[in-house]
């Protein structure tokens, strides 16, 4: 796939440039207000995108689109999906204050006063943006390929060199992202943002109870992530019972998938009580050879929610 992110100081009308590129080389323009929509139509416009889960989300649809088109993006932090595309070229547009007070003139019919403290305000707050979404306040020139000056380049000229480089290094020759690394990048980025309770409004379970272990919850936004309904502790089961009948101890596992007719029960406890959980897993099994039961041990949960950064991993003393 062939992925151009457009980006630029504020008054640079990189926005212009990323227009007039996406119409030269027929590719699919993904703006900030396009990028809205588009969570709008798959979560909801209800849902509220933390800011630290921005680039998770940035990554899931610009896997989506990159399936069907090559896309021009244009919106903050594009540079830093180099990671999970190959076929990137990351363009970053700069000029003089100067230039950018005139620019900003011109667009927006204002003084040249009014137009300096418009242009310290939109630089304040893309600090401030970038600061919450990515950990720092600006992005440094080693994270591009192309730094133009719109001092002395047109957007048109722009948009040029940046079909010319299209075409000589062969970007849209490599096709659009194969299903399979969509797939492996969307579950990726769907852990991710499983951990800020981010979910497709549809088949999504209503949470009636509180959780006994963060790590279910964490479980349960994975599962309405992909649309999977589930059952929190639906049904204990008899283990033990006493020379009269009674029941003397009980299991109930963690959850239940109905469309998969699975239990699934998460021992993410300490060790030490580790033996005693998989004592009644066993006489679970024995008792009811029908029931279908996966067990994600404590060791196996922390290697799939730390691979794929779901939390962070704690800093070893």
């Amino acid at each position: 796939m062939a992925l151009i992110a457009v980006s630029g100081h504020p008054g640079c009308r990189y926005e212009e440039v990323a227009r007039i590129t996406a119409q030269r080389l027929g590719f699919e323009l993904l703006t900030q207000s396009r990028l809205r929509t588009l969570t709008d139509q798959e979560f909801g416009a209800e849902t509220q995108i933390p800011d630290r889960a921005f680039p998770s989300l940035v990554t899931s649809i610009l896997a989506r689109v990159a399936t069907e088109a090559h896309v021009v993006y244009c919106a903050m932090g594009g540079e830093l999906q180099a990671r999970h595309f190959a076929g990137m070229l990351r363009v970053h547009v700069v000029a003089p204050e100067n230039i950018r007070v005139g620019n900003l003139m011109i667009d927006g019919r204002m003084e040249r006063a009014a137009a300096r403290e418009l242009l310290l305000q939109l630089e304040a707050q893309s600090r401030t943006d970038r600061k919450a979404k990515f950990g720092k306040t600006k992005a440094t020139a080693d994270l591009f390929d192309l730094v133009f000056n719109a001092e002395t380049l047109s957007t048109d000229q722009m948009a040029e060199l940046i079909e010319t480089t299209v075409t000589t290094t062969g970007l849209k020759e490599r096709g659009f992202l194969s299903p399979a690394a969509e797939a492996q990048l969307q579950f990726q980025m769907r852990l991710k943002l499983a951990r800020f309770g981010i979910v497709p409004p549809s088949q999504v379970t209503l949470r009636n109870k509180m959780f006994a272990h963060p790590s279910e919850e964490m479980f349960a936004n994975l599962l309405d992530f992909y649309r999977i309904a589930w059952e929190y502790e639906p049904r204990s089961f008899p283990i033990q019972y006493g020379p009269d009948g009674a029941v003397l101890e009980a299991f109930t596992p963690d959850f239940y998938l109905a469309e998969f007719d699975l239990y699934v029960e998460l021992t993410t406890m300490k060790q030490s009580l580790v033996t005693r959980k998989n004592r009644k897993v066993r006489l679970l099994r024995e008792l009811y050879p029908h029931l279908n039961i996966q067990v994600f041990y404590q060791k196996d949960f922390e290697n799939l929610i730390f691979k794929y950064g779901l939390v962070d991993r704690p800093v070893q003393a």
